[in-house]
């Protein structure tokens, strides 16, 4: 019955998203959240950046239908609506870095103080309890503001962090079943069926295109990072401390290995480039298209292979040696093939230096759709600042 009844409120979630598209559509040109096409990003017109305001909105319809949520719940959504507002106005006016880091530490800081919420252990590791007493703290902020910051770097091509957001939802039901569909996973089940009809139009299924802002980048990567800390630190739950690793696979493997390459490089982690996976894919030759099809394939690949070492070891170590196992082989592949694409672009430039660079870099661009919108606390594009706006990883 319980469940029914959250498919209802799904419902009323996934309805009230595409209303929102709609109406907040009208208004984006007139409130300055618009996402504008330049030498660097190749979109064509003007796109509304309205999509995670439209997920929010829809997702709080189902919540105000579910109604049965607790404190933990209420003080997620309470500080989730602080910061897509922030995403919202960063969107529009471009704020700092600093300021950026500081109202998103300070909501995290209210979750733990008002729920006494955080990563208070690891679990039960090679024989040894992990239990991180107060270094549990910086611990959580920087756990949600990392995953935060791979959701962003993720939204790089349309569909791609929409779709990510759906397969991680996926993966934490499937590590928490059978747990009932109540509290934070309602949570999550509501921003599921809200996120659908945003992906249906940033895909160009129905209506105009949108895309999905800073506030929707910061939102998924938020409510998730506190739904997998909030399931991993129960003593009745499914979903163990390492399994958390598995659900959101793809983004952290990806961010890890572009901040360790940009470090390698002798340059900041948090320098843009256009070496992110779904960058290196269509340089390879697929089509936006089959760039998402193959990511999305990966991501729950992933978690399935999760789910499977974590039934079968029955041993947090074993599943913690298998991700790293995974992690370093994922590092190592991505960086080698991005030193190839590298060297044959600079040996492209030097046997033609007046114009060989410029047209592999339109070619990208023009298969991407968009710059990419990768960075540590919002979405517009690590692309446009190498044009002159500040970095803000």
């Amino acid at each position: 019955m319980q469940e029914l009844r959250l498919v209802l409120d799904g419902l009323v979630a996934a309805c009230t998203s595409a209303a929102a598209i709609v109406v907040m559509r009208r208004f984006a040109l007139a409130l300055g959240l618009v996402d504008h096409p330049d030498q660097r990003k190749q979109h064509l017109g003007d796109v509304p950046l309205v999509g995670g305001l439209a997920i929010f909105t829809g997702m709080i319809a189902g919540v105000a239908c579910y109604g049965a949520l607790n404190g933990f719940e209420r003080s997620l959504l309470a500080t989730a609506a602080v910061l897509a507002v922030l995403g919202a106005l960063d969107d529009r006016f471009g704020l700092s870095v600093r300021d950026r880091l500081l109202i998103q530490t300070i909501a995290i800081l209210t979750v733990i103080a008002s729920t006494g919420v955080y990563i208070h252990t690891l679990g039960h590791i090679f024989g040894h309890d992990v239990v991180l007493g107060w270094l549990g703290v910086p611990m959580t902020v920087l756990a949600v503001i990392g995953l935060v910051n791979a959701f962003n770097m993720m939204d790089g091509i349309d569909g791609l962090a929409g779709s990510l957001t759906l397969v991680s939802i996926a993966a934490v039901i499937l590590f928490d079943s059978p747990t009932p569909l109540r509290g934070v996973v309602a949570l999550l089940v509501l921003l599921a069926a809200a996120t659908l009809p945003y992906l249906a139009v940033n895909l160009g299924l129905a209506g105009g295109k949108v895309f999905l802002g800073d506030a929707g980048s910061t939102l998924v990567g938020y409510l998730l990072a506190w739904a997998l800390i909030r399931l991993s630190q129960l003593p009745q739950t499914h979903l163990s401390p390492v399994d958390v690793l598995w659900c959101v696979a793809l983004p952290v493997c990806d961010t890890l290995a572009v901040m360790l390459r940009r470090m390698r490089e002798g340059r900041s982690p948090f320098q843009p480039d256009r070496g992110h996976i779904h960058h290196i894919l269509l340089r390879a030759g697929l089509g936006p298209r089959a760039t998402l099809a193959v990511l999305v394939l990966l991501a729950a690949g992933l978690a399935s292979i999760g789910a499977i070492v974590s039934g079968a070891a029955h041993s947090a170590g074993a599943n913690l040696t298998t991700f790293c196992l995974i992690l370093g082989i994922y590092m190592a592949t991505v960086m080698h093939v991005w030193q190839r694409q590298e060297a044959r672009r600079q040996s492209s430039v030097q046997i033609d230096p007046a114009g060989a660079g410029r047209p592999s870099v339109a070619a990208d661009l023009a298969a991407t759709g968009r710059a990419d919108r990768g960075r540590a606390s919002g979405s517009k594009t690590e692309a446009f600042r190498s044009t002159g706006q500040p970095d803000r990883h």
